[in-house]
């Protein structure tokens, strides 16, 4: 038998203030937890909206904000990653610093540079990858992720965003076929059936990759039937093998033969001479980017390079998210040593923040922007980035009337950010954390608008028309 609380009880035991504003929470399913807060920008601890703002939630891909501002407060405007490449005799040495944009293209410039300067016979390529320590995944990543491109592991040797692209293509016999370009040493193979929609949903047959060392993966399951190739993304699992691969190719390629190895570490090689340096773009390109695709390789590279600036020896997850606390409490103030940080990207289930704490953040990204200039670099709700195609913001008053971060994972949607006034500029900030989200499936076939987008819009009106009424209360102040 279930007891039931009576109203007093539940009112006592409500840790929620809506002090002028419309409880949204209404509209999520039972079992749900969440957390908001819509407060001024002139007086953040003065809420309009102020619910469970000192429960630890996960943040996902909104503490992409909180590395931004680490990375904006420790590391100089014109910071940039830099690959460089050294000779010593008929040896190369690359020594890599995690940069998230080195690609092939660049890889291959550099081999060229190398063949001008050596001639077309290699002894040795050594890949120096000392820069960064320990786990390429952060404690706490999904291990049946880790074979997509948006949990690429974190490492000091980059390229191409650790990523390689593909397609599965389903057949009229039953069958499917995998493709991935040539140029690419990865193996792939499938064993997936195509079938339609309704066989698949009665079999509860799902389309299953699982992922080997060397750069190996395989698909099985079921995938529904379609005229189009369905788009597939890999995480290259191991990012050494892959760029010894691609050296060898390239090499043999341009016209370089190889009498020695495509080494991975650091090599004890005396009189090196620095031949070609590639740069990243700076930091606030790099930023942008992070905040607005939602990068994690760039978040967590950032973080891992933080840890080796800070510390000053090779970076990791473990001092790259202490660093993270280290700055922000040393140079804004804030203390997040009760925050549970595993990665600078979000991806882990095991980080922990409070909207509390992402208050603090805002405010202080706020108050600080003609130094910062951060603000800018987050998506502006229906327009660009992560933001552009959001179902409760595509529309008016919501679109265009908001500069935030969003952030999901398994059962969680997150948003913070900034509430525009009719003129452009910030008036007021929100946290919303939405947690252990699980809606019922619907049962007919007509569209209809899931609780997560009610509970979305009926929130992002409010902050809207709050932050209306602040500009003209401020307009009103004014002499």
């Amino acid at each position: 038998m279930t007891a039931k609380l009576p109203l007093t009880c539940l009112l006592i035991f409500s840790t929620a203030t809506f002090a002028g504003g419309v409880d949204a929470t209404k509209h999520l399913p039972y079992g749900s937890r969440s957390a908001q807060l819509i407060a001024p920008l002139s007086a953040p601890q003065q809420a309009l909206i102020e619910n469970n703002t000192e429960q630890f939630f996960p943040p996902a891909s909104t503490l992409k904000v909180v590395t931004a501002l680490a990375a904006k407060l420790a590391l100089p405007d014109s910071f940039r990653f830099e690959t460089t490449l050294y000779t010593s005799g008929n040896d190369l040495i690359i020594k890599y610093s995690g940069d998230p944009t080195f690609s092939r293209a660049s890889l291959t410039t550099m081999l060229k540079q190398a063949k001008s300067e050596v001639g077309a016979r290699f002894n040795n390529v050594w890949l120096d990858d000392s820069v960064f320590t320990g786990y390429q995944r952060g404690v706490g990543w999904p291990w049946d992720i880790l074979g997509v491109c948006y949990s690429a592991p974190a490492s000091a040797i980059t390229l191409d965003g650790n990523c390689v692209q593909g397609a599965l293509y389903t057949n009229k016999n039953g069958t499917t076929r995998i493709n991935v370009p040539s140029h690419q040493p990865i193996s792939a193979s499938t064993s997936a059936k195509s079938v339609s929609k309704d066989y698949q949903e009665q079999s509860y047959c799902d389309l299953q990759l699982e992922v080997s060392p060397n750069n190996q993966y395989s698909l099985s399951g079921c995938a529904v039937e379609r005229k189009s190739p369905i788009p597939l993304k890999f995480a290259v699992s191991s990012p050494e093998q892959f760029t010894v691969d691609v050296i060898k190719s390239e090499l043999s390629r341009i016209g370089v033969s190889l009498s020695g190895e495509v080494k991975v570490g650091t090599p004890n090689i005396k009189g090196q001479k620095p031949l070609f340096i590639q740069r990243s773009r700076p930091l606030n390109d790099l930023l942008a980017v992070m905040l607005q695709d939602s990068n994690n390789l760039y978040a967590d590279n950032i973080t891992k390079t933080l840890g080796m600036s800070y510390f000053n020896q090779p970076g990791s997850f473990i001092n790259g998210t202490e660093a993270i606390k280290a700055i922000i409490k040393q140079k804004a103030g804030i203390n997040l040593d009760l925050a549970v940080l595993e990665d600078g990207s979000g991806l882990s289930r095991n980080n922990r923040v409070t909207a509390s704490q992402m208050r603090e953040i805002l405010s202080y990204i706020h108050n600080n922007d003609s130094t910062l200039k951060l603000a800018r670099l987050m998506p502006v709700s229906g327009n660009n980035g992560t933001l552009k195609y959001r179902s409760s913001m595509r529309k008016a008053p919501v679109k265009g009337a908001l500069v935030a971060k969003s952030g999901s994972l398994f059962g969680t949607y997150n948003m913070m950010g900034f509430g525009l006034g009719s003129k452009g500029e910030r008036e007021s900030l929100f946290v919303q954390f939405v947690t252990d989200y699980h809606p019922k499936k619907a049962t007919n076939s007509k569209p209809v608008e899931s609780p997560l987008t009610q509970f979305e819009k009926a929130y992002y009106r409010q902050v809207v028309d709050y932050s209306y009424s602040l500009e003209r209360s401020n307009n009103k102040a004014q002499p």
